[in-house]
């Protein structure tokens, strides 16, 4: 199969700032199509499939001021994004929809979304 024609390229930047022991203590990251000056961010990961090794690279990076309720969500809202990605990329859905269970009840034992009868 032939590869696509690339009609036009973005950038994505990831700055990363560390301190003396080399832990992130800001991430900014900014796009070539994407206006205005760079966004902070407390946490962020990265996962990459290499064609040729068949092996996922990942970096995941978190600032020291993320605190533990932020990567609850950031985890639970990964995790949501993750199954509705895995569903469009491959029709599974039974898998779809055991994988959107257990980030539910991810959810709600994080309390990144309220339990079933709290408001």
């Amino acid at each position: 199969m032939a590869k696509p024609i690339v009609k036009k390229r973005s950038t994505i930047t990831v700055n990363v700032g560390l301190d003396a022991d080399k832990m992130p203590t800001e991430l900014l990251w900014n796009a070539s199509d994407k206006p205005g000056p760079a966004e902070a961010c407390k946490g962020m990961f990265l996962a990459l499939f290499n064609e040729q090794s068949k092996e996922t690279m990942k970096i995941d990076l978190w600032t020291k001021e993320m605190q533990v309720v932020e990567m609850d969500r950031f985890m639970y809202q990964t995790l949501r994004g993750l199954a509705d990605t895995y569903f469009r990329a491959t029709g599974n859905k039974e898998l779809a929809n055991q994988m959107q269970q257990f980030v539910f009840y991810f959810g709600q034992a994080t309390g990144a979304i309220p339990k079933e009868g709290e408001v």
